[in-house]
């Protein structure tokens, strides 16, 4: 035997709050690890590639 349950507002109400706050809080990571991974390949990028030698004097003649 089945027995039909009908999906009351007093179910949807807390699941639709449920979804809201879901959506709402993967939305604020993605843009916290975007900005992570922004920062972090824009500091790759500006860093020199080969350090700068320092001057030496010429020997005297």
């Amino acid at each position: 035997m089945i027995v039909g349950t009908s999906l009351t507002p007093e179910f949807w109400e807390p699941l639709a709050l449920l979804l809201v706050a879901a959506t709402g809080v993967a939305f604020a990571l993605a843009a916290l690890f975007d900005s992570l991974a922004l920062r972090r390949q824009n500091r790759r990028t500006h860093r020199p590639t080969i350090k700068p030698v320092k001057p030496t004097r010429a020997p005297r003649v």
